[in-house]
């Protein structure tokens, strides 16, 4: 072997060796920035409301809890419906219940007097009276008038529940007519053969034909294919105002109140005039 490629062979050697060695330069380990950890925003947690309503709302109510339930996800709605008056003694006896809608502003108004309510009434329909036969009339009503006839069988509610109330003032004003008696009122309420617990309960009696007539209030007669209603003079009219207030013991005071504003504001009133409720005076 020549001596220059001994020497070649040489360098090339320590070259190897050298870059096998610990003695090279070391890359220092990297280490990744530290990151916050992030937490998720909590879902809002889901919302039951019990709603107490006048039982003259309960087929409005129906289709106003589907909308609002799809535009509240989260939020479901639960009624129990009943008279006005009882659904008002029941939640000063400490029923549970969210939001009390009254068919007056009376029991409302009674809630917040005894400290049982978390705010302000919210009026939010309004209604109108009529009187409502069978469909085969049997009593051969034409006119509010004929209720005070002998032998007519007149269905009524009980004396605290709101309907009795708007119909005795409905009496004294149909009185004031023009061919009707003095004594209109006292012979109509002579007529009386029973008195049910709320509106509804009345309607079903007329349906049945256990009954000659009754008054109601207009959104009943509409929602029955049972009946025919006779309508009222328009100078007797009675104004019916419907109210409504958040329960003082409600856990879901702000929930409750949202309902309410909907419920007075443009999609709920839409809804509760596709059933004839007014817009509240």
């Amino acid at each position: 072997m020549t001596i220059r490629r001994l020497a070649t062979l040489s360098i090339a050697l320590f070259v190897l060796l050298a870059g096998c060695s610990g003695g090279g330069a070391t890359t220092a380990p990297t280490t990744a920035p530290t990151v916050a950890p992030t937490t998720a925003p909590s879902a809002t947690p889901p919302v039951s409301l019990t709603i107490f309503a006048a039982a003259s709302l309960k087929k409005a109510f129906g289709e106003a809890a589907t909308a609002y339930q799809a535009a509240n996800p989260g939020t479901t709605l639960t009624f129990s419906f009943d008279a006005s008056s009882a659904l008002e003694t029941q939640i000063e006896q400490g029923a549970p219940a969210d939001i009390f809608a009254s068919a007056d502003t009376k029991n409302p108004q009674k809630l917040i007097d005894g400290g049982f309510s978390a705010g302000p009434i919210t009026t939010f329909a309004g209604n109108l009276l009529t009187v409502i036969v069978p469909t085969a009339n049997p009593g051969g009503i034409g006119s509010p008038l004929d209720l005070a006839k002998p032998g007519v069988k007149v269905v009524a509610a009980g004396d605290a529940v709101p309907i009795t109330k708007y119909a005795t003032l409905l009496l004294a004003s149909l009185a004031k007519q023009s061919g009707y008696p003095t004594d209109y009122a006292a012979k109509v309420t002579a007529n009386i053969v029973s008195k049910e617990d709320n509106v509804a309960a009345v309607v079903a009696k007329i349906e049945l034909g256990e009954g000659d007539g009754a008054v109601v209030y207009v959104t009943d007669a509409k929602a029955s294919t049972k009946v025919t209603p006779v309508a009222i003079p328009p100078g007797a009219s009675v104004p019916a105002t419907y109210g409504a207030v958040v329960v003082g013991a409600s856990k879901n005071t702000a929930t409750a109140t949202a309902f309410l504003t909907w419920l007075a504001g443009p999609d709920g009133q839409a809804i509760l005039a596709k059933y004839g409720f007014l817009p509240p005076s």
